[in-house]
C-alpha cells in the first residue's frame, strides 16, 4: 500500500512538473505573437476582449470541457475523472506565473519570433509527454477527445485533430467578432499543430526508460 501511495506521489509529481513545462511553452508561444498551440487559442483570444488574464479563460476552457463530458458520456462518466478540474486550476496558475515570469522578453525581428515560437512548440511537446508518461490524468482537452471516441466510432488521431481545428475555429470567429481583427490564431498555430505531437512521440521514448526506473 506504501509503495503504491508512494508510486502515485511519484505520477502526480511528474504530472506537475509537465504541466510547468508547457505553461511556459505556452507563454514563449504568446510573447513570440506567431499563434498560439491550438490547445491555449481560445483561451489567448478570450483574455484579449475579456478581464480575464489568460490562465483563468484557461480554467473556463476546460471546465466547459469536463461539463460537455458529463454530458456526453451521463451514466458512463467516471467521477474519477472530476479530477481535471483541479489540474485545470493547477495549470492555469502556472499559466499565468509564466506569462508573468516571461513578460519583459520582446522579439526584434521575425527571426526571433520564430525562434522564440519554436521553444514554445518544444516545451509544450516535451510537456505533453511528461503528462502522458505519468498516467494519472488527462487534461479535459484529451478527456473530451476521449469522451468522443467512446460514444462515437472515431479513431483518437481524427478526434485529436477535430478538436483541435474547433477551438481554433472558435478562437479565429471570436477574435474576428470581437476584435476586428485575427489574433492568437498564425502561422505559429499551424506549426504547433504539426510539431507538438512529433516533439512529444520523440521524447515520449528516453522519458518512458526514466520513468520505468523512477517510478520503480
Amino acid at each position: 500500500m506504501e509503495t503504491t501511495l508512494h508510486t502515485q506521489l511519484k505520477r502526480y509529481g511528474m504530472l506537475c512538473v509537465g504541466l510547468l513545462i508547457m505553461s511556459f511553452g505556452i507563454a514563449c508561444s504568446i510573447k513570440a505573437e506567431l499563434g498560439t498551440s491550438p490547445v491555449s487559442s481560445l483561451p489567448f483570444v478570450l483574455s484579449q476582449f475579456t478581464p480575464l488574464s489568460v490562465g483563468i479563460a484557461s480554467v473556463l476552457v476546460n471546465a466547459t470541457l469536463i461539463l460537455l463530458q458529463i454530458l456526453l458520456l451521463r451514466r458512463q462518466y467516471d467521477p474519477i475523472q472530476l479530477i481535471q478540474l483541479p489540474v485545470a486550476l493547477a495549470f492555469g496558475f502556472l499559466t499565468d506565473f509564466s506569462v508573468w515570469v516571461l513578460q519583459d522578453i520582446t522579439c526584434s525581428s521575425y527571426l526571433t519570433q520564430w525562434m522564440l515560437c519554436v521553444c514554445g512548440i518544444l516545451l509544450v511537446g516535451i510537456g505533453v509527454s511528461f503528462e502522458v508518461t505519468a498516467n494519472v490524468v488527462t487534461l479535459a482537452g484529451e478527456g473530451m477527445v476521449l469522451a468522443i471516441c467512446k460514444v462515437f466510432p472515431v479513431k483518437f488521431a481524427n478526434a485529436k485533430v477535430g478538436m483541435d481545428l474547433t477551438l481554433v475555429t472558435t478562437a479565429a470567429v471570436l477574435s474576428l467578432l470581437f476584435l476586428g481583427t485575427l489574433i492568437g490564431v498564425r502561422e505559429g498555430t499551424v506549426a504547433a499543430a504539426i510539431f507538438v505531437g512529433l516533439t512529444a512521440r520523440q521524447v515520449n521514448r528516453p522519458l518512458k526508460r526514466f520513468a520505468e526506473r523512477y517510478f520503480a
